[in-house]
């Protein structure tokens, strides 16, 4: 039996639940495994993509035997129960007794023999570390542009290349293009990993906005990312990623410079009246000027404009007007620049106060 607070069960629990599926194929992927020691207890669950770990050291006694329990049913549970409440856990025969004050619930398990754990990857891995919210920040940073459910596999997912002593991360769905790059405390070796995006999604949520560190271990088939009291390990993407370094336009010479925040008001309004289908936008480009143009099948049109620094050439190009907004509520900064070549190439944004930070995305005829 297992006796704990509320909180030392439900935080490592809610840690692990985030990946399981509500209905699965196999019934034990629904479940979550939990094994102890006397010093402490341990939940797994993985969706055989992904395996995430976490610990939890028990102020209250244990007597913990492995078991598989319904992960979704056992959170609601510690949910809804209050948060001062003393909580055990009691295996009877193929059940499990769930008991806080006068509450009682009896969960089915399954044998914990039966539940499936990643094999550790053959090969020594590409390791590092960095503070959690500097991963945290540079996820952030590209992960809007994942592709999702693409036939083209490789784009659902991010690249992260180790190169020397930095560390780039690129995310593209094929119609725009997110890269980010930070310095590594230590020069490694090349490696490329294309991590699901289904891993980046969960990694975002779970990592803390702390200097805390998050160990990183890069093989050929998956990558293992460990902090605080939590080890998530995934399988990678195997396919070839994109090159990214020829979609990065180094020679648009026509360049604007603007405040983030206007134009992104600008634009939320004027995707009002953009068509619900393809969202486009047309920015039209003068002296010192930004026009924003929308407009949809019923005729209705929308008109933005905005004193901006610019003097290249007068330009009208298309953008998908969701495309820019991902990158302008999600990047942070005052202040960015957007450089274009002409109406039939991609732009290219930066911001001032992010140098490893690029955004590229492809224009749409409207």
């Amino acid at each position: 039996m297992i006796k704990a607070k509320r909180d030392e069960l439900l935080a490592p629990l809610a840690a692990v639940s985030g990946i399981i599926e509500r209905r699965h194929t196999l019934p034990i992927l629904s479940n979550v495994l939990i094994d102890g020691t006397a010093e402490t207890l341990v939940f797994l669950a993985t969706d055989i993509e992904i395996q995430i770990t976490a610990r939890s050291g028990l102020a209250g006694s244990r007597e913990a035997r492995a078991l598989t329990v319904g992960a979704r049913k056992l959170l609601d549970i510690l949910r809804a129960l209050p948060e001062d409440a003393e909580v055990s856990l009691q295996p009877q025969d193929k059940r499990l007794l769930v008991r806080a004050g006068r509450s009682r619930f009896s969960l089915q398990t399954l044998p914990a023999e039966d539940f499936p754990r990643l094999a550790k990857a053959a090969g020594e891995p590409a390791s590092f570390t960095l503070p959690q919210k500097l991963l945290r920040r540079q996820l952030g940073l590209v992960h809007y542009a994942m592709a999702q459910q693409d036939i083209r596999y490789y784009l659902n997912g991010l690249l992260m290349v180790v190169d020397s002593g930095e560390l780039r991360l690129v995310a593209t769905d094929g119609h725009r293009l997110a890269f980010s790059s930070v310095e590594l405390p230590a020069s490694l070796p090349r490696h490329e990993a294309i991590v699901p995006r289904k891993t980046v999604l969960e990694l975002t949520k779970l990592l803390a906005d702390s200097d805390d560190e998050v160990r990183i271990e890069l093989s050929t088939t998956q990558a293992t990312f460990s902090f605080g009291a939590i080890d998530l390990v995934s399988k990678l993407v195997d396919g070839k990623f994109p090159d990214y370094t020829r979609v990065i336009p180094a020679q648009h010479k026509n360049r604007l410079r603007t405040q983030r925040e206007p134009l992104r008001q600008a634009l939320q309004r004027a995707a009002i009246l953009s068509n619900e289908k393809f969202r486009g936008v047309r920015w039209v480009l003068a002296d010192g000027s930004l026009k924003i143009v929308s407009s949809n099948a019923d005729q209705e049109e929308a008109q933005e404009e905005l004193e901006v620094s610019y003097s290249g050439d007068a330009l009208d190009i298309g953008f998908n007007v969701n495309y820019l907004l991902d990158v302008l509520n999600n990047v942070p900064g005052a202040e960015l620049e957007c450089a274009f070549g002409d109406a039939a190439s991609s732009a290219l944004i930066s911001y001032a106060s992010e140098q490893g930070f690029k955004y590229v995305v492809m224009p749409m005829r409207i």
